[in-house]
């Protein structure tokens, strides 16, 4: 269980949309005067935190769409909302409710956390101390607005408090080049202030900027390979300090969706924690309901919802000596007392379907305070070590292939994955050419993340066009006939945005 509670304080005013200002008051605290010590600094802080595990963020609003529009998860309930459906069939319009409702919400974390940074400046404490409090905004800014980045392309970049309507409706789109020039400025000042090591993986550390710049380096190589050395170097660094930084592999892949045992592990890098928060929007990470089986008699959570559900090819093509495999996926369900083969699924609801569903938030979900899951005591993984070995290596491989340093990196992963199950699946990896190393390790990751909210941003960086999705049994997993690469590496800025701020449009393109 946790350890470390949030005070969760909403100070001012809150951005709503880009360009709609409203108040939404949690804890009513005016920021002149308010900012006198490092305390209210993590005050501030800690009201971004609380942005980051609402509902309309990472609960359900912002991650089911990354899940979907990948190729290895599908809409299992055919009832579900259409706005859910829409992201699985790539038919998405810039009114839909999951990007109207995710879009506000990016920002007002970023609102929060330029609060702490604009208040931290009137807090008159030496630097070397409330720059390593202040480092925690400068980090969730940046780690924000790479989400959004990633999804939208061209966005409004603010790095201060907006405090008037007027100055709201002159809020213009910033170039993606540049709202990346941003975020590693962020990072370097996080990088360069944050502790070696936090209390808890919820708060990030210096590791955890540093993977970070590392991923966004791994990510600007589809814009500048120089940028794939910018990433091996940071990764590099964060492996030679594993000790400093209490950084290991889990030895057992199984305990990191376990929450009695994710607390204890040294591989999350950072996490969201929603048992740090209260009930309602903020207590609940949705996960289990989202991807549990329906009727599922099991874990006491009454089941889950059969939303996003793999297909059944993902779970054909991933050998069984694979451990990660056994871990990923629920392929049996209790009911009625008997154990049931996903085969015989069908029948058992009305809305689940015959395939085996995701067991990585179901499994072992710790405390359920709410029916099917809706609110569990999982730590929720943003960035593990695991990725920064593979990211290491996917970077080196650009810059000097046949490396036998980065056979070594991607083979730490693959020893862990072979290790539950005693099997010499997958093998240890060597002699590859550059362009086989480079398909293997996207696979690697492929399994290794499997429904962790990863694949869906390795398919754009990599622009993998439309393999994944019409090539099927050919190396695709789902068929998806609407996926158009010209339109649909990003999504549509939310239509009311664009209605109330003109300086926003044009949409992105196809929209």
């Amino acid at each position: 269980m946790k350890t470390y509670k949030y005070l969760f304080l909403l100070i001012g005013l809150s951005i709503i949309g880009c360009s709609n200002l409203e108040e939404e008051p949690v804890g009513l605290l005016a920021p002149e005067g308010f900012f006198k010590s490092t305390k209210d600094i993590q005050t501030a802080v800690n009201g971004a935190y609380g942005h980051l595990t609402h509902e309309n963020w990472w609960g359900r609003k912002g991650s089911l769409p990354i899940m979907l529009r990948s190729d290895m998860v599908a809409i299992g309930d055919p009832n579900t909302a259409q706005r859910r459906r829409d992201h699985d069939t790539f038919e998405v319009a810039d009114d839909n409710g999951m990007i109207t409702e995710s879009w506000p919400r990016s920002y007002q974390v970023i609102a929060a956390a330029n609060q702490a940074i604009a208040g931290a400046a009137s807090v008159n404490v030496a630097d070397d101390i409330k720059n390593k409090i202040t480092a925690q905004a400068y980090f969730i800014r940046a780690f924000t607005y790479f989400q959004l980045v990633r999804l939208y392309g061209d966005i409004p970049y603010l790095d201060k408090p907006v405090t008037n309507a007027e100055e709201a409706g002159s809020i213009s789109k910033t170039a993606t080049a540049d709202v990346y020039t941003n975020i590693i400025a962020d990072l370097v000042f996080a990088k360069t202030w944050l502790p070696d090591v936090q209390p808890v993986r919820s708060m990030p550390s210096k590791a955890s900027a540093q993977s970070y710049l590392a991923l966004v380096y791994l990510t600007m190589g589809q814009f500048d390979n120089a940028n794939f050395n910018k990433a091996y170097l940071e990764a590099k660094e964060v492996i030679q300090n594993e000790g400093k930084y209490q950084l290991a592999l889990e030895p057992d892949f199984q305990n990191l969706f376990n929450a009695d045992k994710v607390d204890a592990s040294k591989e999350p890098l950072f996490v969201l924690d929603y048992n740090a928060f209260g009930d309602g929007d903020y207590g609940r990470d949705f996960q289990p309901a989202l991807t549990g089986i329906r009727n599922d008699e099991r874990n006491s959570t009454g089941g889950g919802w059969s939303v996003a559900v793999p297909t059944l090819a993902v779970y054909n093509s991933w050998n069984n000596l694979d451990y990660r495999k056994a871990v990923s996926f629920d392929d049996t369900m209790l009911y009625r007392g008997a154990v049931v083969p996903y085969t015989d699924f069908l029948g058992k609801h009305p809305s689940i379907v015959a395939r085996p569903h995701i067991a990585k938030y179901t499994r072992h979900i710790g405390l359920s305070l709410d029916g099917n899951g809706r609110k569990s005591s999982i730590n929720y993984a943003m960035m593990r070590y695991a990725e920064v070995l593979l990211i290491a290596a996917e970077a080196l491989n650009e810059t000097s292939p046949g490396s036998s340093e980065a056979n070594g990196y991607v083979n730490r992963v693959r020893a862990r994955a072979r290790s539950g199950n005693g099997s010499s699946f997958p093998a240890d990896v060597s002699g590859l050419s550059q362009s086989d190393f480079r398909t293997m390790v996207l696979e690697d990751r492929k399994w290794e993340f499997a429904f962790e909210f990863i694949r869906w941003f390795d398919i754009t960086r990599r622009k993998m066009g439309d393999a994944p999705y019409n090539v099927f049994g050919a190396g695709g997993l789902e068929q998806r006939p609407n996926f158009n690469s010209a339109r649909d590496y990003l999504l549509p800025i939310p239509g009311d945005e664009l209605q109330r701020n003109p300086n926003l449009m044009p949409n992105n393109s196809g929209y």
